[in-house]
């Protein structure tokens, strides 16, 4: 479909414009948005992803943090040297999602709090006369 005539223009540049603020933002907002809010307000945007994650005391690569034994030669353990361990200058983050953690599960399979008065109306005029109460839900033949 052809364009409208006179309606095209050259962009021009903008020279007033903080391109490296505008190429920061640009950069904040397509990288996706960290759910867990500990990890989120400890993050550092200057610092790539294995930097943060290693500064919280945690593991980018599973596989690594906890290496699997081999069981080659045991002549060979003299010669094995341990990796330095990584400096966790973040630990309250850690600490939060162990607090998290141990935190207590809530029940979720309760049943809605209308049909818990419902029941309970029912219970109370008939007793335990299922047929007479016609409950429906649940407990409806």
């Amino acid at each position: 479909m052809p364009k409208a005539k006179g309606k095209t223009r050259r962009q021009k540049f903008g020279y007033n414009v903080n391109r490296k603020r505008l190429n920061r933002n640009a950069r904040r907002k397509a990288a996706p948005r960290i759910e867990c809010s500990h990890i989120r307000h400890a993050w550092d945007h200057a610092k790539s992803v294995r930097q943060n994650l290693a500064e919280m005391g945690l593991a980018v690569d599973p596989n690594r943090a906890v290496p699997l034994r081999k069981r080659k030669v045991k002549a060979m353990e003299v010669d094995i040297e341990e990796r330095p361990k990584e400096l966790v200058r973040k630990p309250y983050v850690l600490n939060d999602l162990e607090a998290e953690a141990s935190l207590p599960e809530k029940k979720g399979n309760t049943l809605s709090r209308d049909l818990i008065d419902y029941v309970r109306y029912m219970v109370e005029n008939h007793g335990e006369d299922y047929k007479v109460s016609q409950c429906p839900g649940p407990f409806a033949a």
